[in-house]
């Protein structure tokens, strides 16, 4: 890990300590406080207290819903013979009413309410921040719950670039992040507010805060509570729907009850926001503030719709802004440490010069970490730095990946893995979905289509081959139907008790594929024996996996809360009705295509011309699949329902997922833990991989995640569509998890949902292959994707994965370095570019790394591609296939126009860059990285070029769970420097690992004229050996064998 800084203390020789936080004494003008009394006390409760606490509100409670449940079923039965929107509307009614029940006592709105006063501060012992207390500042407003009258704030400069500000109740009574699942940040050398980059100035009564920057202590605060630096209250509801009276703004003073939290900071106005999510936003990587955006963070299963609330919680963002007297843009992240249900607003009210940001929260503690930067790489490495660095992964990870919703057998699946050998497309990975199971069973193979011995000899045969299987694995398991029914799975967690359950103790049971189903509780210590026996049965009938594939993790249920067998609702196996099944076909043509005009072909050409557009449609409605179906129909049986609503989607938070008011292991409720479901399941089948794959590296990609499942797992998109828009919001997806530490991020290439067509296939398969996470995988029923359907997609997948597997060394390094810095590999162009304001809102365009510039086509029906060069030309960019420089006109402001004919990807590589890659890039992984080395160096306008590469096995695990440097270091790897300049390439390394393939080829592009001679180590090259092409500045050295074990050097002169 890279060093935080020099140590540095601020203790005075006779032990005293000295506080530098600045406090507003009344006159607006900051003075320092010193406080010289003994540290703070401990502030938190035992565990085993809060559990008796939590235990006995959910006794006292059970009575009242026991009515409510009775109420609810007696309404069903009365409409269950009535229409259903009849009588849906009725049952709507009766939630309303209890959320008015539940509300009556509040007064829904914070105007009234009195802020805090601090008081009681005490510097801490390390002389590195203070604690005080917070004390309720008039009568309580009880806005949406009740008021906490004390609370406790910490302040800690953690390290020279972070500073902690933890603002909890005093009582410790409300949710936090259970440690032993998530490890507190490691304390960096010792810092004080005298050196750290960041300094917290406060205001004692009515309590606000404020961060500044200590070089620029003068400047607009990176965040600002004070209520003089937020637009004046009230303010009428502006975002979304104005009728929505819950986007009242009508105060801005901090609010914290058990069930409503409040926090409000100014932005400059139309601030540059990135991350919060997960999110497709309509506003692309960059958020939309000034017509204002609600990030809600409460995870649910949707196909990728826009600006909603799906899969993962992320509450993080990183903002650049123009530093006024710094002359320069600056960044700065602010990551609030919770897993509460949320809505987290960016606005610029009407008339406002300025934005804001307002944390809005329905639980837990406002535990906030400020980053002080100062650029967008580093905020995102000090981001990693708290919440945990990404999981090193397998060489074999960034091969192809091949699955598909329908391979209904394993004769099936073969035949895949045969077809993309037969068309010479690369296949790293085969998948299976759903169908692998019997009766839709976790941990099953169907005995009939999936024969567990063949399933055993054919993931053999993979192996063999240099190639891998990954299963689905789905978080719940299947409730047992009977006395004879035999489902090991349910039969072992019941034993020992893993489940969730209600609070009157029964299962909690909801609806999944497999009927109904049971969901594991993550948090009982008992889970992960239970987890990791499945697995590791499941192996034993054949499913020899190399990864894991982890969905509806949410998690999703198909019912609305629990939902207990009954008469009237069936244990239906599936639950609902699959795609390609009568009633729910998927017989749309591809979008733009009208066969009116074009006739029922859907091919991208029809008698010469273009198909699309002749008839262009528009998106369709993406709903939630579960919207839709029969087991939302039936009585909701309510859980805990906050008299704030937080914006999900789905409405209800207890809507096709587990009840709210469910109880976990420590008597913790689903509406505290529900964003972290996914998060431990990942953590738990990663803890078992290791045990059951010893000195393996995991592989997982799951869909539901929080912040630091990185350590953990991979991610892709989701459920997306074929079509056109969420090509290119798969840009910003995988940008936005870049921020969020998972950088093996990816989406369905080709597109998940509908028909695909030729053309999309075609450009998505190229631009998926420069993403971490390269999978093509499409939904049942709808018409086969695989890249050999089409001999255009063919050629185009063949051509885009031969430069993947070339840049594999690469791609290597930019994860070793984002498992051991949290550098993000893929980026933002002014990520790279900090200073260049125009590339802020560039999201069509992308970096790998720092030296590769992909410039995709994400539009249908042409054959060039316009996009950014950054640099404002003292970079020079040069193409990837021909070397040729690149240059903007005079006049485009650093826009280029480049030929991309169907097929072709433009891909550029920055001067100054210096890449390792496979000269022979072969079927798999294994076969490129079996091939000699080669080199190629883009010189700077100066002659200047450097770059790095790290190689070990590919596949050991590293032997450490938290990625630092010092088990790093005993791990067998070999480091490699490539430094050019003066017309001198040096080679230098380190480590233990021997590297058996030479370095063969050395390509210099930049060379401006060509050289009399060539020496390797002081000899002379042999003539034959090397050429030089004036025309693109390129010196070739081949054929050279240079041992990448020792130092080494190469000049021309």
């Amino acid at each position: 890990m890279p060093t935080p800084g020099p140590q540095l203390r601020s203790r005075r020789g006779d032990g005293s300590k000295k506080s530098n936080v600045a406090v507003d004494e009344g006159d607006g003008a900051p003075s320092r406080l010193r406080d010289d009394k003994d540290d703070a006390p401990e502030l938190t409760a035992s565990q085993d207290g809060r559990r008796s606490r939590n235990r006995m509100r959910a006794s006292s409670c059970t009575w009242a819903r026991g009515v409510i449940l009775l109420l609810f079923v007696a309404v069903a039965l009365l409409f269950r013979s009535a229409p259903y929107p009849y009588w849906q509307s009725h049952i709507s009614k009766l939630r309303d009413g209890i959320r008015s029940g539940h509300a009556k006592n509040n007064s829904l709105s914070v105007a009234d309410c009195p802020g805090y006063t601090l008081d009681s501060l005490r510097e801490n012992q390390l002389g590195n921040g203070f604690t005080a207390q917070l004390n309720l500042a008039g009568p309580p407003c009880n806005a949406f719950g009740s008021d906490i009258l004390n609370l406790t704030i910490q302040v800690t400069y953690e390290t020279n670039s972070r500073l902690h500000v933890n603002i909890f109740d005093t009582s410790a009574q409300q949710f936090t992040l259970p440690s032993g699942y998530f490890d507190l940040p490691k304390p960096g050398e010792l810092t004080s507010p005298e050196y750290a980059d960041l300094q917290f100035n406060y205001e004692a009564s009515p309590f606000a805060f404020w961060i500044t920057r200590r070089s620029d202590p003068d400047s607009v605060p990176i965040f600002d509570t004070r209520l003089t630096s937020l637009p004046p209250a009230p303010i009428p509801a502006f975002l979304r729907a104005r009728n929505d009276t819950s986007l009242v703004f009508d105060g801005f003073p901090l609010v914290f009850e058990d069930k409503y939290l409040q926090l409000t900071s100014a932005l400059p106005l139309d601030a540059n926001i990135y991350g919060l999510g997960e999110v497709v936003a309509s506003s692309g990587f960059r958020r939309d503030v000034r017509s204002g955006t609600i990030q809600t963070m409460w995870n649910r299963d949707a196909p990728d719709p826009l600006d909603e609330n799906i899969y993962g919680s992320h509450p993080v963002y990183l903002e650049h802004r123009w530093a006024s007297s710094a002359r320069s843009f600056q960044s700065h992240g602010v990551f609030l440490s919770s897993a509460a249900g949320s809505d987290i607003i960016l606005a610029t009210p009407p008339s406002s010069d300025q934005s804001l940001i307002q944390y809005r929260l329905i639980g837990g503690t406002l535990d906030l970490y400020f980053f002080s930067g100062p650029d967008p790489k580093s905020v995102i490495e000090q981001y990693g730095q708290v919440v945990g660095l990404p999981a090193r992964l397998p060489n074999w990870g960034f091969g192809f990946h091949l699955c598909r919703w329908g391979y209904a057998s394993l004769s099936e699946t073969k035949q895949q893995v045969d077809a993309m050998r037969a068309a010479n497309i690369p296949l790293e990975v085969m998948w299976n979905d759903l169908e692998l199971y019997h009766d839709y069973r976790d941990f099953t193979v169907d005995p009939v289509t999936f024969p567990p011995n063949e399933m055993r000899n054919f993931i053999r045969d993979l192996n063999a081959n240099e190639q891998h299987y990954i299963p689905i694995v789905h978080g719940y398991a299947a409730l047992v139907a009977n006395a004879t029914d035999v489902y090991d799975p349910f039969t072992r967690g019941s034993e020992l008790d893993v489940f969730i359950r209600n609070p009157d103790q029964s299962l909690f049971v909801g609806q999944v594929w497999p009927g109904y189903t049971v969901f594991p509780d993550w948090l009982t210590p008992s889970v992960e024996i239970w987890w990791k026996e499945a697995l590791r049965n499941w192996t034993s009938l054949g499913v020899e996996f190399s990864g894991l594939w982890l969905d509806m993790n949410e998690p999703k249920s198909f019912c609305d809360g629990h939902c207990p067998p009954t008469a009237d609702r069936p244990n239906r196996s599936p639950a609902i009705s699959l795609p390609g099944e009568p009633g729910n076909l998927v017989t749309a043509y591809p979008e733009g295509y009208d066969a009116a005009v074009s006739g029922p072909s859907g091919n991208i050409t029809v008698r010469g011309l273009l198909t699309y557009g002749s008839g262009a449609q528009s998106l369709v409605n993406n709903a939630d699949e579960g919207d839709n179906s029969p087991f939302t129909t039936y009585a909701f049986v309510p859980g805990s329902v906050p008299s704030y609503a937080i914006h999900n989607a789905l409405g209800d938070l207890s809507a096709q997922t587990v009840v709210t008011n469910a109880t976990h292991h420590g008597g913790h409720a689903e509406l505290d833990v529900h964003n972290l479901f996914g998060h431990l399941m990942s953590r738990a089948t990663n803890l078992a991989f290791r045990e059951l794959r010893p000195g393996q590296r995991p592989f997982l990609i799951s869909r539901s995640t929080f912040a630091g499942s990185g350590r953990w797992t991979g991610h892709w998109l989701g459920d997306n569509w074929s079509k056109w828009s969420y090509l290119y919001h798969s840009i910003q997806g995988v940008l936005q998890f870049q921020l969020f530490q998972i950088p093996m991020v990816g989406a369905d290439a080709c597109g998940f949902i509908g028909n695909t067509n030729e053309e999309l296939c075609n450009r998505w398969m190229q631009l998926a292959a420069f993403t971490p996470f390269f999978r093509n995988h499409n939904i049942r029923g709808a018409i086969p994707q695989e890249p050999y359907r089409w001999d255009s997609v063919a050629h185009a997948s063949r051509a885009a994965i031969a430069v993947r597997y070339a840049l594999l060394p690469y791609w290597y390094t930019l994860f070793a370095n984002a498992s051991l810095y949290g550098t993000p590999p893929v980026r933002a162009l002014f990520f790279e570019f900090p200073q260049e304001p125009e590339l802020l809102s560039v999201d069509r365009q992308f970096m790998v790394g720092g030296d590769i510039l992909v410039i995709p086509v994400i539009m249908p029906n042409v054959s060039s591609v316009s996009g950014f060069l950054p640099g404002r030309g003292q970079v020079v960019w040069r193409d990837w296939y021909t070397h040729a420089v690149v240059s903007s006109t005079p006049t485009g402001g650093g826009m280029v126009d480049l030929d991309a004919p169907l097929g072709h990807i433009p891909v550029l590589i920055r001067s100054g860059a210096a890449l390792l890659l496979h000269s022979q890039p072969g079927y798999t992984t294994r076969a490129s990285a079996a091939t000699p080395y080669a080199l190629l160096v883009s010189l700077s306008s100066d002659g200047h070029a450097y770059g790095t590469a790290l190689i070990d096995d590919g596949e050991t695990q590293v032997p450490n769970d938290d990625n630092d440097a010092h088990a790093e270091a005993a791990t067998q790897k070999r480091t490699l420097e490539f430094n050019v300049s003066h017309k001198q390439l040096e080679i230098l390394g380190e480590g233990t690992f021997g590297v058996v393939q030479p370095l063969g080829v050395i390509t210099v592009l930049g060379v401006d004229r060509g050289p009399r001679r060539v020496r390797l180590n002081g000899v002379d090259v042999p003539f034959r050996k090397w050429v030089y092409t004036s025309a693109v500045q390129r010196l070739v050295v081949s054929d050279v064998s240079i041992n990448l074990n020792e130092r080494s050097a190469v000049t021309w002169e």
